[in-house]
């Protein structure tokens, strides 16, 4: 090998060290109407008051709201769609359609995710490994999810009025998108740690957060342990999306572990939307429900200056409605990014 040419930055376990911060030149989201009783109303560049953002289904309304989150984004970074050499996008729907569909619109390659939740998480790391290995300028990673579009594919048909026990989360109506860039200024990804799957056999589809809450421990603890860090080295550790139950949860399995996380533990679905909102029980959900949170409240934060080192640690439940007719328990991953301004 040349000596001109650089070693790639080993991992340490399962922890990835970039080999100069990956910048995030631009970020936006698009949201629901319930998302915008939320408080972090006023950041969304776009909403709808009907959720069908123009169009004649859920599912359709899902793709528009890719497009929107990833041309306001595109258009604070000020780069053309021409100019973006990979787009790297996942939604909760079967075979990622509203990413696929939305993406006929770009002529960049494209790279389909599914990590459920996870998945804003999994696009950065992605994206940041292949700015910092050299295979391209620029990335888009987009995820969205849509309550009735997922309501429909998992659980029951809104028409059908079930019952929502208290343990349940709600599926954010909402899309985040962000533009990776080289050689920018702004909040840079330094870190990530790549979650290994964790199925502790909770099988309630209505309790995801009793069955996300040891994956978010685990890539959190291999984390601290790879880095020599702890929950005080930060700001804030942001998750998404384990709801109040879940939070909770991790709470004590990281106390149990030696690292009480305090105040600095926040999570995404109990962020995003407002206190009074009894109907959504433990809080918020989906691929939308932690893209959303980091484009109108983590990354702003950052720019403004009032956050400069966080932990973004985006939990996914990896299951399917067929898994769950069959009596399966739902595995779950979390993948972790750490940010700095």
């Amino acid at each position: 090998m040349p000596e001109n040419i650089p070693l790639p930055r080993r991992p340490r376990g399962n922890t990835l060290c970039f080999s100069r911060p990956v910048p995030i030149a631009g970020f936006a989201a698009v949201g629901g109407k319930r998302e915008m009783r939320g408080p972090f109303a006023d950041a969304f560049i776009a909403t709808s008051s009907d959720d069908f953002f123009g169009e004649e289904s859920w599912e359709k309304a899902e793709m528009r709201m890719q497009d929107l989150a990833a041309s306001a984004a595109l258009g604070r970074a000020q780069v053309p769609r021409a100019a973006v050499d990979f787009i790297l996008a996942g939604d909760l729907l079967n075979q990622c359609i509203a990413s696929a569909f939305a993406a006929r619109s770009h002529t960049a390659p494209f790279l389909g995710l599914y990590g459920a939740c996870s998945t804003m998480a999994e696009s950065l790391i992605l994206s940041a490994c292949l700015l910092d290995g050299g295979f391209g300028q620029r990335t888009l990673c987009v995820t969205s999810s849509h309550f009735c579009a997922a309501e429909r594919q998992y659980r029951f048909p809104l028409e059908y009025g079930s019952v929502r026990p208290p343990s349940a989360q709600w599926t954010v109506t909402a899309s985040g998108a962000a533009v990776l860039e080289t050689g920018r200024s702004g909040p840079g990804i330094v870190e990530a740690n790549v979650g290994v799957v964790q199925d502790f056999n909770v099988s309630d589809i209505n309790n995801m957060g009793a069955a996300m809450a040891p994956a978010a421990c685990e890539t959190l603890l291999s984390f601290f342990r790879d880095t020599s860090t702890r929950p005080e080295d930060f700001d804030a550790i942001f998750t998404g999306d384990l709801g109040r139950l879940g939070r909770d949860l991790l709470a004590e399995l990281l106390l149990r572990e030696g690292y009480p996380a305090g105040d600095r533990l926040c999570d995404c679905g109990t962020l995003i939307f407002s206190a009074e909102d009894r109907d959504v029980c433990m809080g918020g959900s989906g691929c939308g429900c932690g893209a959303a949170v980091l484009c109108t409240h983590i990354l702003p934060e950052m720019c403004a200056g009032r956050l400069q080192n966080v932990l973004f640690v985006a939990t996914g439940a990896l299951m399917s409605p067929t898994s769950s007719f069959q009596g399966e328990s739902i595995p779950s991953v979390a993948h972790l990014v750490h940010i700095v301004a």
